[in-house]
């Protein structure tokens, strides 16, 4: 009877593969945008506006990366001319290559998000646009990926659906975040506190620069036994020390004192207010969190040129390389179906001037490998096999 029954249903539908995790992150949140939980104004302001590390460090990831050329293979051979690399280097009518990679990089890196989107005739991308991330939001999905982005300016939203056409519109960017499951981590936030010491340090100095380079003090009355100032003495007394000794353009006026007044200047120990060396440590730290070495911005220390060129190979190999490379595969996946191939963008090494002398030795040991034939030398260095005239 069970088997009559099995029967009168009809062959089992194949099985799917997907996630068995994946509704239960967009139970509650299905076709509703899901708002950032940090404020990207906040640290592009503190940051990278007014925190000159963070500048430097966000300036100096984007601009190197930008400038880094990518090659395209299919199926192990190189591609010169593969459509996807001159839509990268021409993305729309008024941005070049590299200011259009320049602007996904610092993106990525202030808001630890970064969105592009493709213009498309039928199924082929002509233009590519990077997108703002504070105006961009996720639309989750049942499955728990995204199903739509929102784009929003003023009180205009434009809604860019996944499933709508050959190309998914967006190319969602982002950094690894441990408790999110839509939205990347910013450097700036694991450095927060660094930062903010950063920036009160300096906030500290610029006050009291402008406070004549001396601290504060305290007026003393010493009158009559008992006596005090009255309330218009007091008032009187304060306006005149703001109006005629605050400031820096009251430098070295002096101060006269009478009626029992004494000037007792508050100060604390050098090594309570030791600034100079908590702007430092803050730097360095802020450094760490992007993955740059101090020695590269200019933060003091062992600043050889021996020391100089080893830390930028290791900029160049533990921060610069593998952004460039994770972002590539990004946009190779995302491209490659519309160009009907199996896409591969990476960096090319040997236009990295700083490795130079790593390829060379590299090369120099293949090329003395005699056990290698010609085609496994070209493939350890990084080039397909020859192409064999047909």
């Amino acid at each position: 009877m069970l088997n009559f029954l099995r029967n009168l249903r009809g062959p089992a539908a194949p099985e799917q593969k997907r996630s068995r995790v994946g509704p239960l992150i967009a139970l509650q949140e299905a076709g509703r945008p899901v708002w950032t939980p940090r404020d990207y104004g906040a640290l592009a302001r503190e940051g990278y506006q007014r925190n000159p590390v963070v500048h430097r460090c966000v300036r100096l990831i984007a601009e190197a990366a930008a400038q880094t050329q990518l090659i395209a293979k299919v199926d192990g051979r190189e591609m010169p001319e593969h459509p996807a690399l001159a839509l990268t280097e021409r993305p729309n009518p008024r941005q070049g290559g590299i200011a259009f990679r320049e602007m996904l990089y610092g993106h990525l890196l202030v808001a630890g998000n970064a969105y592009v989107e493709a213009a498309s005739i039928g199924r082929e991308p002509r233009e590519l646009y990077a997108l703002r991330p504070d105006r961009m939001r996720v639309v989750p999905g049942r499955d728990g990926w995204p199903e739509a982005y929102d784009y929003t300016v003023g009180a205009q939203t434009i809604r860019f659906r996944q499933d709508e056409g050959a190309l998914p519109p967006i190319l969602h960017l982002s950094l690894f975040h441990p408790v999110d499951d839509h939205y990347g981590l910013s450097p700036i936030e694991a450095a927060a506190c660094s930062l903010d010491v950063h920036n009160a340090a300096g906030a500290w100095h610029k006050a009291l620069l402008d406070n004549a380079a001396r601290p504060s003090g305290a007026l003393v009355y010493d009158g009559p036994e008992g006596g005090t100032l009255t309330e218009a003495q007091f008032e009187r007394l304060k306006q005149e020390l703001e109006d005629g000794f605050q400031g820096a353009r009251n430098a070295g006026r002096p101060l006269l004192l009478e009626g029992g007044l004494d000037w007792k200047p508050l100060s604390l120990s050098p090594a309570e207010l030791d600034f100079v060396a908590a702007k430092g440590v803050a730097a360095r730290e802020i450094a760490l969190a992007f993955g740059v070495p101090p020695l590269l911005l200019g933060l003091p220390g062992d600043n050889t040129h021996a020391n100089f060129a080893e830390a930028n190979r290791a900029f160049w190999r533990q921060t610069l390389i593998p952004l460039v490379r994770r972002t590539a595969q990004s946009l190779a996946q995302w491209l490659g179906p519309a160009f009907g191939d199996a896409l591969v963008l990476e960096p090319d090494l040997d236009a990295v001037e700083a490795l130079a002398d790593e390829r060379e030795s590299l090369w120099r040991r293949v090329s003395a490998a005699g056990f290698l034939s010609e085609d496994e030398q070209r493939e350890a260095v990084g080039y397909g096999r020859r192409e064999v005239p047909s």
